[in-house]
């Protein structure tokens, strides 16, 4: 399993580092209100991916199950369905594109995107469409647990996106080649998926008569619910631009966009966690294997909090002075504001949407998590239109935190229920030696930042380096000293020998 998640932190880490690239790049070379201009159509074209109705994560379960049972013939039938409905969705998708291509006119756009910009939508509507097919070789291989060759694929998308949109972008600052090099990217994947599942799968067959109504009914019993969960993720991390277009201005959009770009790729690499933990759970729940699925639980949740500490940390303490070296230095204000509000309610919420969550929908019990989301996204929404006018982008930070936070509480008090697990040993186990052992790297930062005066790349990576070294300290001297369910001295130990030979 460490294994598996490895290789999504790989990822992860190769996705960061893109955008480290891509970022600054994409805005100077765009202009602020350009940017902001791609952030609409992103957010309002992703919107179409609800249409996926929950089948996504539908299909990884019921495929994990399927793997488990080791039934290829009723696999195979739950991948026919599979592709039907996603071939379906995709049709409903561009009518809907259509639609919401009237809606982003509302939008006042001027300058030289206004002509370009619904091109651009078009064909991200396109882009949008066709990657509902693209999500069938990716749930094959997750049910499979083949994380590794999977993310190999992704990694390689990740550097030709990143090739790409810099050729395109020195062309000349255009939405339309942007878009284009989206789709690009989706048909390499996608490709590249395939030749992994014939040559490793070759039992697996992707054949539209095997379409079975019994299967889709199976599907939507438990889909249902995670287009709730889809929906209120959604409403918390990916409205916040269309507000701010819609109330401050399409130009305020970059510095929130930004911010909240470090929160949403953190939390992407405590999502690697989930990743694999949601099939486990389906496994374990399958065998009736439940003491190993509290172990898990408890586990990749102190694992979760302790890398979110970690990073979190950073950016509460450099995070600011960081966005306004890398992008430019009036980010270091209201986009730092943004920066630390979302990052303090995201040490709570990170770990339990990584672990937690994944859990509960690996074990089939996805309708109070679910709902519990889709609620949280309407209160976010409803607090940013009316913190926006009085408190600007603090505000809209504000409105997607406070909302964050009380689902999490709620989350991790039915998993400890249905893990029939006492939350106070949740928080024994979890909390108390994660968070003692971020407090000196709390304090070396604070050095950093008021004795050293961080400015640059360099001091950047020395603070970020010795940050990591004292952090692996604390992590085998202390977080994980005689813990009764990770050895790290033993990985640590392994790792070394490995070095050497």
């Amino acid at each position: 399993m460490l294994r598996n998640v490895g290789s999504n932190w790989v990822l992860v880490a190769a996705t960061i580092a893109a955008t480290y690239v891509l970022t600054p790049f994409t805005i100077k070379t765009l202009g602020e209100e350009g940017y902001g201009v791609w952030t609409i159509i992103a957010s309002m074209t992703g919107y179409i991916s609800l249409l996926a109705l929950g089948v996504p994560m539908a299909c990884v379960r019921y495929l994990a199950q399927h793997v488990t049972e080791r039934d290829t013939r009723t696999l195979n039938a739950m991948i026919g369905s599979c592709a039907v409905l996603y071939v379906f969705m995709g049709a409903i998708a561009l009518v809907v594109g259509a639609v919401l291509l009237q809606l982003f006119g509302l939008y006042d756009i001027s300058g030289t995107y206004a002509s370009e910009a619904p091109a651009a939508f078009v064909l991200m509507v396109v882009y949008v469409s066709a990657g509902f097919i693209g999500l069938l070789p990716e749930g094959i291989l997750f049910a499979h647990h083949a994380f590794v060759p999977r993310n190999l694929v992704r990694v390689s998308g990740v550097l030709l996106r990143l090739i790409l949109t810099i050729v395109a972008l020195r062309m000349g600052a255009s939405l339309v080649l942007l878009a284009l090099v989206q789709l690009v990217c989706l048909v390499f994947e996608m490709c590249g998926s395939w030749v992994i599942i014939r040559r490793r799968y070759p039992e697996v067959r992707v054949r539209l008569r095997d379409f079975d109504f019994v299967m889709v009914r199976r599907i939507f019993s438990f889909s249902v619910y995670v287009v709730l969960l889809t929906a209120g993720a959604r409403l918390s991390f990916e409205t916040a631009a269309l507000v701010i277009g819609a109330t401050l201005g399409v130009a305020a959009i970059p510095y929130y966009v930004v911010a909240n770009s470090l929160i949403v790729y953190l939390m992407e690499f405590i999502l690697s966690i989930a990743a694999v933990v949601s099939p486990m759970a389906t496994t374990l729940a399958t065998d009736g294997r439940r003491a190993e699925l509290r172990e898990m639980f408890l586990k990749w949740s102190k694992v979760a909090l302790s890398l979110t500490l970690m990073a979190g940390v950073f950016l509460l303490v450099l995070g600011p002075r960081f966005l306004g070296w890398w992008i430019d230095p009036s980010y270091e204000g209201d986009a730092g504001r943004v920066l630390q509000i979302l990052m303090i309610s995201a040490l709570i919420f990170l770990p339990v949407r990584g672990v937690a969550f994944p859990i509960l929908m690996g074990m089939g019990k996805p309708k109070l998590p679910a709902i519990a989301s889709f609620g949280a996204g309407v209160v976010n929404l409803g607090l940013s239109l009316v913190l926006a006018g009085p408190f600007g982008l603090p505000g809209i930070a504000l409105a997607a935190a406070i909302p964050n936070v009380l689902l999490a509480l709620f989350v991790l008090a039915m998993a400890c229920r249905e893990l029939e697990l006492s939350p106070v040993r949740y928080l024994q186990y979890v909390v108390p030696r994660a968070v003692l052992g971020a407090l000196p790297i709390l304090a070396l930062l604070m050095w950093f930042k008021t004795q050293l005066q961080v400015s640059n790349i360099s001091s950047f990576a020395v603070a970020g380096v010795a940050m990591m070294v004292l952090f692996g300290l604390t992590w085998v001297f202390y977080v994980y000293r005689d813990d009764p369910y990770v050895d790290v001295r033993t990985h640590v130990g392994r790792l070394m020998a490995w070095g050497r030979a």
